[in-house]
């Protein structure tokens, strides 16, 4: 991942958009998808699943190369995905 563009992102913004957006939709994935990951382009709100964060972030990036996506784990709420994010990295 481009760490410059990481950086020009305005994760609060992507944040917000992206909560917005899986507001709208997790009907579509909860309780049938639980566990598995979407990642969410916010500007074209398209979704991209995955059994993972990393599988659901490459299906994503096949089709937007450039761009930050909001991630949450279908089930979950974002305190319990970000808390999850922390356990796998040990």
């Amino acid at each position: 991942m481009d760490e410059e563009l990481i950086k020009k992102a305005d994760i609060q913004h992507i944040a917000e958009e992206g909560a917005k957006i899986y507001e709208q939709i997790k009907i579509n994935y909860d309780p049938k998808e639980k566990g598995k990951f979407l990642a969410i382009d916010i500007e074209s709100k398209q979704e991209y699943l995955g059994n993972t964060s990393a599988q659901a972030l490459e299906f994503a990036r096949e089709k937007h190369p450039n761009n930050v996506f909001y991630v949450v784990k279908v089930g979950f709420d974002v305190a319990e995905t970000m808390a999850q994010s922390f356990i796998d990295k040990e």
